[in-house]
């Protein structure tokens, strides 16, 4: 997937506040940042940010992702044992590949059809409107290094 276009960058303070959300540099840098650097952990969206801003603290880091995946213009996923990641491409019910080696992340469009895309075999009364699907692998630079199997995890 492309990155953003200089219009969506520049639409940023207008997208905060039609989301309900005040525009301050940190959110303006963060939601930008999400943007260019998809699949981003806390951290090194923190560390990014830091480099934009000068100063923002790791509260108001953590507070402005909760801010912007709660108003719909970020979504969090939560790789099995890796930190949550970010990104900017919500509403499309998209999946992900991840490295087992590396934690590499990767878009992936939906399997079939329109959202849910897959359907479970009994609903239990549940509204079903999402899936999430993660497929595990080895990412082309790991198999380009060797690597042939998932690291050992085992403590």
């Amino acid at each position: 997937m492309a990155g953003p276009s200089p219009e969506d960058r520049e639409d940023i303070p207008a997208q905060l506040r039609a989301a309900g959300l005040r525009v301050t540099a940190a959110r303006a840098t963060i939601l930008d940042l999400i943007r260019t650097h998809p699949h981003s952990d806390a951290e090194a969206l923190a560390r990014a940010a830091r480099g934009r801003l000068g100063s923002v603290s790791t509260q108001a880091v953590y507070d402005t992702l909760h801010a912007l995946v709660r108003a719909g213009l970020a979504r969090r996923i939560v790789p099995a044992d890796h930190p949550a990641r970010f990104e900017a491409r919500t509403g499309d019910n998209h999946h992900h590949l991840v490295c087992r080696n590396c934690g590499r992340v990767e878009d992936v469009d939906c399997v079939v059809g329109a959202a849910p895309c897959l359907t479970p075999d009994a609903t239990r009364g549940y509204a079903v409107d999402e899936a999430e699907v993660t497929f595990w692998g080895l990412c082309p630079e790991c198999l380009g290094q060797g690597v042939t199997d998932k690291p050992d995890t085992s403590v």
